[in-house]
């Protein structure tokens, strides 16, 4: 069993509360989740769209940009840190956490939606662009990926290219098939029991963003065990994952039940569609429904990985030099 790794920090706080004179409290700033750009100021961040994101670039502020888009909603970039080999390839690499994950700045439930990722999406672009000539692409993993589609449904002339990963829809009815399929966990599984025991200790209500992100993570770790069907090879490296807009963001997808295919037809431009091989969620069906929104899709499978083939050695091994070519054909 893996409860002991999940429930150390909790042990931890407890012994603090009974050999320290000082109460520790878990729901404090850095004790449970690390610390957003808003409490540490050492972190590299952007001010932007009324927030304030965790942010990097790599290579000539110059070259052909290339935004890279985290899954979720609520991960964080740092498991997409490969992405920045492109960046000694000649292109200009944008990372950011979106608003409410990672190391971003947190905000109240009320607050998200699907437009405002879309306006902080325009603002980085408009942030870190250089000059009208320079071109820009969007790399986007699984949520990620839905959001450049979604961006590219309404601004169709706004980018020159797109590296699509895995999103799970860009349709609500194709976003519930494929969630339904790669979180069927077993209610006997060990991974449920691992997900559940921590209950028994924390609970957080919905302004305690602290215990709820690391309850979220927990969630998380049913990717990467032998239980899901989306075939990874290990954990993910992250920071911290965003409960709050996660939950946000599933329950308007629910109730506004989103199309983001409505102009795709005016995007002529090929796409790379890229898929895993080890996802037993996913599948070239999916894969071919999913990308047939745009005109002119490219699939390419990669072999030997899952759903995060960017993170690991062999999937990205296998995907680099398919979406280099494809990126120089473009630029």
């Amino acid at each position: 069993m893996k409860k002991a790794k999940f429930i150390l920090p909790v042990l931890i706080c407890f012994l603090g509360w009974f050999s320290c004179k000082k109460e520790i409290s878990i729901a404090q700033e850095g004790n449970l989740v690390p610390k957003t750009v808003e409490d540490d100021k050492t972190l590299p961040a952007i001010s932007l769209n009324g927030t304030l994101l965790h942010a990097e670039s790599f290579g000539s502020p110059d070259s052909a940009m290339v935004v890279v888009l985290h899954g979720g909603p609520g991960s964080d970039y740092r498991y997409l840190l490969n992405c920045k080999e492109f960046a000694n390839q000649g292109y200009y690499l944008v990372f950011y956490d979106q608003r409410g994950s990672g190391l971003s700045k947190r905000h109240s439930k009320s607050s998200y939606s699907i437009q405002v990722m879309l306006d902080d999406l325009a603002a980085v672009i408009s942030h870190y662009r250089k000059s009208t000539s320079q071109k820009v692409f969007l790399l986007g993993h699984s949520w990620g990926a839905m959001l450049a589609t979604a961006y590219i449904n309404k601004f169709p002339a706004a980018i020159d290219g797109a590296i699509l990963a895995e999103p799970g829809g860009f349709i609500w009815e194709d976003i519930e098939d494929y969630v339904s399929r790669s979180r069927d966990i077993k209610i006997t599984s060990e991974t449920m029991s691992d997900l559940l025991y921590p209950d028994q200790f924390i609970t957080g209500r919905e302004d305690e963003h602290a215990i709820l992100d690391y309850k979220y993570s927990l969630l998380g770790s049913f990717d990467d065990s032998k239980d899901s069907p989306i075939g990874n090879e290990g954990p993910l490296p992250f920071w911290r994952a965003g409960a709050i807009v996660n939950q946000a963001l599933f329950e308007i997808g629910d109730k506004e039940k989103p199309n983001w295919t409505t102009h795709l037809q005016q995007f002529t431009t090929r796409v790379l569609f890229v898929y895993s091989e080890r996802n037993r969620a996913y599948g070239l069906a999916h894969a071919q429904k999913v990308s047939s929104a745009y005109p002119h899709a490219e699939l390419f499978k990669v072999y030997g990985a899952g759903h995060d083939m960017l993170s690991f050695p062999t999937g990205w091994n296998n995907f680099f030099p398919v979406g280099l070519n494809y990126l120089n054909s473009l630029k």
